[in-house]
């Protein structure tokens, strides 16, 4: 239900100096920034533009953001970095008046393979953020964390005063860290800063490798998508316009100073694996060949989110339902191709 008295998020935000952006070519990255950008922000993004998946995908990110600084007429700097290499965050760190720290090794049976990758992304290139934001007096800091921490936790919606001491992959472990070791230099060091639980984005820019992106070009092709489990497994899918929005309010929450706080971003509006793929369907305008496969290990039951504490402090209101999501996408989607 809405407020009585929303939280509203005025732009350009109360932010003196870039805002840095890391993770900037990515798919949430990369549509944050040509907000932030559209909103009178300058921004320096930083990524190391891997091949986790198909580094050309990032180049189109890259120049879509140079189009838009260009006729928004604000400046991107762009630092070709991993997130491991201390010298260089500390270079793009230095100046910038936040931080959005979106980078990191990301995907939970990719963890599950390479934990000690994950483990080396995601924590120490975390500590070299935090660590940078220290040095050069960088008090404000919007974490990327995820919905995978809460594991199956077995009472739903998932509210951010539930436990989540049982994450149940490599990578649901590091963001649960992450979270900590923001919690350890907002202590320590005074910093500004809100974790925020991503729930399943999708949209514009995906990554390929994930389900509705997968789903979507073999469904066009005539292939069988696979499908693990029964079909009842849910997710709260977010598209990503929503997440940018709450993103948004989480820099304006952490311009007052002093404050920690972790915040779910979903839709509450669970759908079952089944219900995806008809709406993949009815975008597609074309029956769906499955295979029925095992459940895989480190994949959750459901994720469903409590977003009663970001409604009221972060203003955030998502507004795309599923069925308008998913034609969004594969009309994007068949643009590209």
């Amino acid at each position: 239900m809405p407020l009585s008295n929303p939280v509203r998020i005025h732009l350009p935000l109360p932010i003196s100096g870039p805002i840095l952006v890391t993770g900037a070519a990515g798919f949430i990255g990369s549509h944050l920034t040509e907000r932030l950008l559209r909103a009178g922000h300058d921004v320096v993004g930083l990524d190391n533009l891997n091949d986790f998946y198909d580094p050309v995908l990032k180049a189109q990110n890259l120049a879509e953001i140079h189009a838009t600084a260009a006729a928004m007429r604000r400046q991107f700097t762009f630092y070709q970095a991993d997130i491991r290499d201390q010298a260089a965050v500390l270079s793009a760190v230095t100046g910038c008046g936040a931080v959005v720290h979106l980078a990191a090794a990301a995907g939970v049976r990719p963890s599950i393979e390479q934990p000690l990758l994950y483990q080396d992304v995601n924590l120490r290139g975390t500590l070299h953020v935090l660590e940078a934001m220290r040095t050069c007096g960088v008090t404000r800091l919007v974490f990327a964390s995820s919905s995978s921490v809460y594991g199956n936790h077995p009472k739903v919606p998932f509210s951010e005063a539930d436990s989540v001491d049982h994450p149940i992959s490599p990578y649901a472990a590091t963001k649960k860290a992450g979270e900590l070791l923001c919690h350890t230099w907002h202590h320590l060091h005074h910093l500004s800063v809100a974790c925020l639980r991503f729930f399943t984005v999708y949209g514009p820019r995906q990554r390929p490798d994930l389900a509705i992106s997968k789903f979507t070009g073999m469904i066009g092709r005539g292939e069988a998508i696979p499908l693990f489990g029964d079909g009842t497994t849910s997710r709260d899918y977010t598209y990503v316009d929503d997440t940018v929005q709450g993103v948004l309010g989480a820099l304006q929450w952490v311009t007052t100073e002093g404050r920690f706080g972790v915040f779910n971003l979903g839709n509450a509006a669970p759908v079952t694996l089944r219900e995806l793929v008809a709406h993949i369907e009815i975008a597609k305008g074309r029956k769906a060949q499955v295979e029925w496969l095992p459940m895989q290990a480190g994949d959750v039951e459901r994720t469903c989110a409590d977003i009663t504490l970001a409604r009221a402090q972060l203003g955030y209101d998502p507004a795309i339902p599923i069925a308008e999501g998913m034609a969004r996408y594969v009309a994007w989607h068949r643009q590209r191709r």
